[in-house]
């Protein structure tokens, strides 16, 4: 009987992607993004072990928005008091925190507990096109489609 293969955390090897947001749609970058940061693309992938890779993400400012979403999509934070709740459309968003959009629409795609909080810092994003990974030797990965 052959028993069903698990990576372990101490055998995973981490490579470097660089992804270039410019011109790309927000949720196909995102969606792309997080099944690296997960690991899913590897054949060793096992769901209770962080197997996935570091992404870096440039020119987050330059992200598209299909439809009305750059207008209608909102963004909402609460400062946890009585009347606390901020409301920022996606485009005022993209203009102060360019960064903040991927982010969120990434880690929403992530598994939500311990695991999914170390796999978190593994995702670099960075509004211009310069960044301060370039020692890991990032590899260029073009989205599929």
């Amino acid at each position: 009987m052959r028993s069903t293969y698990m990576a372990k955390p101490n055998e995973v090897e981490r490579k470097w992607y660089i992804i270039d947001a410019e011109g790309k749609t927000l949720g196909r970058l995102a969606t792309e993004a997080a099944s690296l940061i997960r690991g899913k693309h590897k054949p060793q992938f096992t769901p209770h072990v962080d197997t996935g890779d570091f992404v870096v993400i440039i020119n987050a400012e330059k992200i598209v928005l299909t439809g009305k979403k750059m207008t209608d999509k909102n963004y909402y934070s609460h400062s946890l008091y009585s009347g606390g709740l901020k409301v920022t459309p996606a485009q005022d968003m993209i203009k102060k925190f360019p960064e903040r959009v991927l982010e969120q629409a990434i880690h929403g795609m992530l598994p939500k507990n311990r695991l999914g909080n170390a796999m978190k810092l593994k995702l670099k994003v960075y509004a211009g096109s310069e960044h301060p990974h370039a020692a890991q030797k990032p590899e260029v990965y073009e989205l599929r489609g």
